[in-house]
């Protein structure tokens, strides 16, 4: 695959993934608007390990955390923060891996793929951040997430699945609905994609591994690398303005994309 074309799909992927905005839906898109051939699914695991490797380096405090927590959670015992803590992203993490098995499955999950559902993903789901990000409290820290918030936002990140709703975007929106601050909202979010992105590059990965030559493990690597470094400016963009600036300029970007994505699929 051309540099320039790898390039693209890993920036996008990058600065998309966890700003609230849909990386699929820009993925999807990159090849719908411009004529490119589709990346196929080898390029999306490198992007996707990429994205992983940012978020494990930014929030490297919050992983350890969870990680010191395993071993004791798989002893059966929840009796420490950090077993807690891990027990609750596993829970959080369920539902989406059993609706993506489904969705993959069935095929429906390419019957999604369509500009005029990423169109309505961006506007509905972009209105109803604005809505729970101005209207919610932020009484709540990351400190009190419990099982109950896990399960909740681990729905909300089902819903995800639907390309043009975000991630990020509708994980956040769970977190705000419940009354976590902005920025534990979105700590929680990035530590929800963690476990999130292993399931899905591992159930990605089992069905392109015999198919892997030297060309394309170059590819892997270039793309891997783009999207790590897109991904964590992106990251530490997004988290330093969360001080001082609401989500509010991510919901018009997704408004006026998501009206000009339905002009295209109904002209």
């Amino acid at each position: 695959m051309p540099i320039l074309h790898l390039f693209l799909v890993a920036v996008i992927q990058g600065l998309t993934e966890f700003l609230p905005i849909s990386s699929s839906a820009h993925l999807i898109l990159l090849p719908k608007l411009t004529g490119l051939t589709d990346q196929g699914q080898n390029i999306d695991i490198a992007v996707h390990i990429g994205t992983l490797g940012a978020v494990v380096l930014y929030f490297w405090k919050d992983v350890w955390f969870g990680l010191t927590g395993l071993p004791r959670l798989f002893r059966g015992k929840i009796d420490t923060k950090q077993a807690y803590f891990a027990y609750c992203l596993i829970i959080a993490t369920i539902p989406v891996i059993i609706v993506g098995l489904i969705l993959k499955v069935t095929g429906l999950e390419d019957a999604m793929r369509s500009i005029a559902v990423i169109g309505w993903a961006m506007l509905i789901f972009g209105l109803v951040l604005y809505w729970f990000d101005q209207k919610s409290p932020t009484t709540r820290t990351d400190d009190s997430w419990n099982v109950r918030d896990a399960i909740i936002m681990g729905l909300c990140q089902v819903i995800a699945l639907i390309p043009g709703t975000s991630r990020s975007g509708i994980t956040i929106t769970g977190g705000r609905a419940l009354g976590f601050a902005r920025e534990d909202a979105a700590r929680l979010s990035m530590m929800m994609s963690i476990p999130t992105i292993l399931a899905a590059g591992t159930l990605t990965g089992i069905d392109v591994a015999s198919t892997m030559d030297a060309a394309l493990a170059r590819d892997i690597a270039i793309a891997a690398v783009f999207a790590f470094v897109s991904a964590l400016l992106a990251l530490s963009l997004m988290m330093r303005l969360l001080h001082s600036v609401s989500f509010t300029p991510y919901v018009i970007y997704r408004v006026v994309l998501g009206v000009l994505l339905l002009v295209i699929a109904y002209s």
